[in-house]
């Protein structure tokens, strides 16, 4: 199979022009059976997570005597941040991918429109990251590959360290968010040069600021990132739905997780919460607010 699409330019150069369109269905399959397999995993083979008794546990139930029933866990800004950028990305692909199956639409001005805001989002994401979130939390780091590799060994049950709750971010998150930076970094650099292709009122339109073979790389690279995103969204969707996860995904949409899905399934110490952050609730015993 050509993963890329080539042609000859004027001066009988051989150039590439886009990545081979079958790599659409390649990227589609791949994540499909990926999630068949992980769904089977998880139904038939996974062993259920031990559920962590905080009413018992003297420390857990003294901690949460302590927070709040709601413990932030997205701002408002963040969430409405990954809600444009879903907006953009999935009209992106749309725009991109609808017209090589066979439907036919003025795709052209509602995919750069669509690019525009993506990179907007995007810059808005990078400021609002550096300045107010927590920039490195959510970047992999070797406690993360320590107790991955831990869960590993008592999964296939050989001998292990006790691995750490999670932080905030467990590792397959920081992963995936890396994932889409370089797909989204390559989309949006590609994508910004493109823009001298069409006429927008932002640029002068000017396909001649690249050469034939420059361009082509320009597509490629597009395109790749473009094919890339489909098997994301499809694993990012699945995870987001799946009834273990559920909870996160609710937090996305208002902002805050529960005291007791922080307690089982992070470490206080890797993921402090500021009780003024958070919402407040009135506590009278550890039991009690539980």
């Amino acid at each position: 199979m050509n993963f890329i699409q080539w042609a000859q330019s004027p001066w009988g150069e051989r150039v590439p022009i886009h990545v081979s369109w079958g790599l659409l269905w390649v990227s589609a399959i791949a994540a499909l059976l990926f999630l068949i397999v992980h769904a089977i995993y998880v139904g038939y083979w996974a062993k259920p997570e031990e559920e962590v008794a905080v009413e018992s546990d003297p420390k857990l139930a003294a901690l949460a005597a302590r927070l709040p029933e709601h413990i932030s866990r997205h701002s408002l800004g963040a969430r409405a941040f990954h809600l444009v950028m879903a907006g953009a990305m999935l009209v992106l692909l749309f725009t991109a991918f609808l017209p090589k199956i066979g439907i036919r639409f003025a795709w052209v001005k509602i995919h750069w429109i669509a690019g525009i805001v993506l990179i907007v989002s995007v810059l808005y994401h990078i400021i609002h990251a550096s300045f107010v979130l927590d920039f490195w939390s959510i970047w992999p780091d070797k406690q993360d590959f320590d107790d991955a590799s831990n869960r590993l060994k008592r999964a296939l049950g050989k001998p292990f360290t006790p691995p750490r709750k999670f932080g905030k971010y467990p590792l397959e998150n920081k992963m995936f968010h890396l994932a889409v930076l370089c797909a989204g970094l390559s989309v949006i650099c590609t994508g910004i040069f493109m823009l001298f292709r069409v006429r927008t009122p932002f640029l002068t339109r000017n396909p001649y600021i690249l050469g034939d073979e420059t361009w082509g790389l320009v597509y490629v690279l597009h395109g790749l990132a473009g094919v890339g995103f489909i098997a994301l969204v499809m694993m990012h969707i699945y995870f987001a739905i799946r009834p273990e996860k559920m909870f996160l995904t609710k937090s996305m949409i208002f902002g805050w997780i529960t005291r007791r899905k922080y307690l089982e399934h992070y470490d206080p110490e890797l993921w402090h919460v500021d009780r003024d952050a958070s919402q407040p609730t009135p506590a009278k015993s550890p039991e009690a607010v539980i």
